[in-house]
This record gives C-alpha cells, sequence and structure tokens, in this order.
C-alpha cells in the first residue's frame, strides 16, 4: 500500500510540472491590489473583476496578470494578448 501512495506523489510532481495538462474552465480568486482586495473570476468564457477600471474597458491589470499567471491553462479564448506590450 505505501507503495501505490509513493508511485501517486511521484506522478502528482511530474503532473505539476507539465501545467499544460490543466485547463481552466472558471475559477474566482480574491486579488490584493494595490489600492483594494478585488475579486477577480473567469466564467462562461469570460473575465470580470470588481474593480472599476473593469467595469469601462473590460479588462484590467488584474485579469491581465492572471493571464500571465496561467497562460497555458487558459482556453485559448481567455487570452486577450493584443494589448500586451512587452510579453
Amino acid at each position: 500500500m505505501l507503495s501505490s501512495m509513493i508511485g501517486k506523489i511521484e506522478k502528482a510532481k511530474r503532473y505539476a510540472q507539465e501545467t499544460d495538462r490543466v485547463t481552466f474552465s472558471e475559477f474566482s480568486v480574491q486579488f490584493r491590489g494595490e489600492h483594494d482586495t478585488y475579486t477577480t473570476d473567469y466564467k462562461g468564457g469570460k473575465w470580470h473583476c470588481s474593480c472599476h477600471f473593469f467595469s469601462g474597458w473590460g479588462l484590467c491589470s488584474h485579469t491581465m496578470a492572471l493571464e500571465r499567471i496561467l497562460r497555458n491553462m487558459l482556453p485559448e479564448e481567455a487570452l486577450t494578448a493584443q494589448y500586451e506590450i512587452n510579453p
């Protein structure tokens, strides 16, 4: 039984390094910005953030940061690469 667990732990370590195995379909996080903490989520193929900037632009520094962090774990439609100045 212990050898079974050791095998699972080794597989988990390998999976953790192969982030392309994971694709988020939805999630919600609390993002501590410079001025406040915001709820930022991805659901139904769309981003949302509770910060004021997002309501006017449909993207913000919080959603763009999460795109960079999770880049290879997000579906293609979640990536708004056209705004990038220096990737």
